[in-house]
């Protein structure tokens, strides 16, 4: 990923975005951006943590452990290396991956099966010794809606709030990104058979 490429994930102007309802912070849900390669969601959320915390989290195993939905092996954080992503229990979703940046602990990116992640991390604004993290993922347009659902959850876990249940479990929230991105992007494709949350 070019320098270009990663200022224009970062900065795009939002498509459409599903900001959910009741208790979950609006301002932490995925906006629907477009790249000169295509569809991406992008959160942007902020931490109570300081950034080198924060960079453990996306790196170490077991901060990895608490919030990333599998696990990742790779013998050395920096450019180029290789990654395995393993989800226990179903090796047939294995998939491999690079590093594309490696800058802790402001940046990193990385191809997870045929997607691209990238975590921006920079000081908190309101200078209150947290992070403002913005996360894109850029993927193909039929799974935007899971995977902004997705992401919603696992980025709640790693700012320490409650996994979501009832109304707002991950059902309503593919629905309600599904409702905002259809228009762009079509019809929506939920998860691959055998990985479907459970009620």
């Amino acid at each position: 990923m070019d320098e270009t490429h990663a200022s224009t994930a970062a900065s795009a102007a939002p498509a459409a975005s599903a900001a959910p309802t009741g208790d979950r912070d609006a301002q932490g849900a995925a906006a629907l951006v477009m790249l000169g390669t295509g569809p991406a969601v992008r959160f942007e959320r902020v931490l109570d943590s300081p950034a080198e915390a924060v960079w453990q989290a996306l790196t170490d195993p077991e901060g990895l452990r608490g919030w990333f939905p599998c696990e990742i092996s790779v013998e050395r954080w920096e450019v180029g290396a290789s990654l395995t992503f393993s989800f226990p229990g179903h090796a047939e979703f294995t998939m491999d991956g690079v590093v594309l940046e490696c800058d802790p602990p402001r940046t990193l990116a990385y191809l997870w099966g045929e997607e691209t992640l990238r975590f921006q991390l920079e000081p908190d604004s309101a200078g209150s010794g947290g992070t403002r993290l913005v996360m894109t993922d850029e993927m193909a347009a039929s799974i935007a809606a899971r995977n902004a659902a997705g992401w919603h959850v696992c980025l709640d876990l790693l700012a320490g709030k409650p996994s979501p249940e009832g109304d707002e479990g991950w059902r309503a929230l593919f629905a309600r990104y599904s409702a905002a991105f259809e228009p762009t992007l079509g019809p929506q494709e939920g998860p691959p058979e055998g990985m479907e949350p459970s009620e």
